[in-house]
């Protein structure tokens, strides 16, 4: 078990958070509506996926009257009520990175027309259905925050730094698989079917959990230098400007120093 970026920039994303609040907001917008739809309830308490989407909504400080008007859009409450499609596309970008693009649409077209444009100016290629997703495996995400909010201190910050090998511990108590340091937050890494338990044995042990997601990781990472890390990266930005592309999984991995000269662009 390592906390280094073992997966780091699987899904890296810029730093200006507020330059790109708006469609941020779009996306968290599709999620709840569908989580909403899905779970056929309105009500949070009753609807596990809604509450997780409204979780991962507030993280991002969504306000509350644009989560009940994507709430109202799942059950035709509302003035722009809409249906929305799940669909993924698979291709590969610069320097044979695979990428798997996951999207809520409600016009097909649309979003395939978008997405194939994406690949096509960055150099990279659609594929059909399964012919990069075997490259992946889904996995829990749960990211929990390294400033210490209770007295029983779990988990490192920067004024009381706790020894790693405590938080690995924690994590192997849990059963959680893996542990990456993503900077001001640990990721934990579980089995896909297993997020929910480890997620609870964690906050069990006095350990604040900031959110938890699925995810897709790659079996085997393509480690770039800068030059093909800034080609892939700018493929990645235009497909998360999209409005109907919600995650964007590659198979890229960097280290350290070229992570933190893509975040400088």
């Amino acid at each position: 078990m390592s906390g280094h970026s073992k997966w780091a920039t699987t899904k890296h994303k810029k730093a200006a958070i507020d330059a790109k609040r708006s469609a941020l907001f779009s996306k968290h917008s599709r999620n709840i509506t569908v989580a909403a739809r899905t779970g056929g309830d309105p009500n949070p308490d009753n609807n596990a996926s809604l509450a997780a989407a409204v979780a991962r909504a507030r993280m991002v400080s969504m306000p509350n009257a644009k989560i009940k008007a994507a709430i109202d859009k799942a059950f035709g409450t509302g003035a722009e009520a809409v249906v929305y499609k799940e669909v993924t596309y698979e291709g590969y970008g610069p320097a044979g990175v695979a990428f798997y693009v996951e999207c809520l649409t409600d016009n097909l077209n649309r979003t395939a027309a978008d997405v194939r444009s994406a690949f096509t100016h960055a150099g990279g290629s659609l594929g059909t259905t399964g012919s990069v997703a075997f490259q992946f495996t889904r996995k829990g995400s749960i990211a929990i925050d390294k400033i210490i909010k209770s007295d029983d201190k779990k988990v490192a910050d920067r004024e009381n730094a706790v020894d790693e090998e405590a938080f690995e511990m924690a994590v192997l108590e849990a059963d959680g698989e893996d542990y990456e340091d993503a900077g001001d937050e640990w990721i934990v890494y579980t089995a896909y079917d297993q997020m929910q338990a480890v997620q609870k044995a964690l906050e069990e042990q006095g350990i604040e959990v900031k959110g938890s997601e699925l995810t897709m990781v790659p079996n085997t990472p393509n480690s770039l230098e800068l030059s093909d890390a800034k080609k892939v990266q700018r493929l990645i930005d235009k497909l998360e400007e999209l409005d109907d592309v919600q995650n964007v999984y590659t198979s890229m991995e960097v280290s350290d120093e070229v992570a933190a000269q893509l975040d400088e662009e």
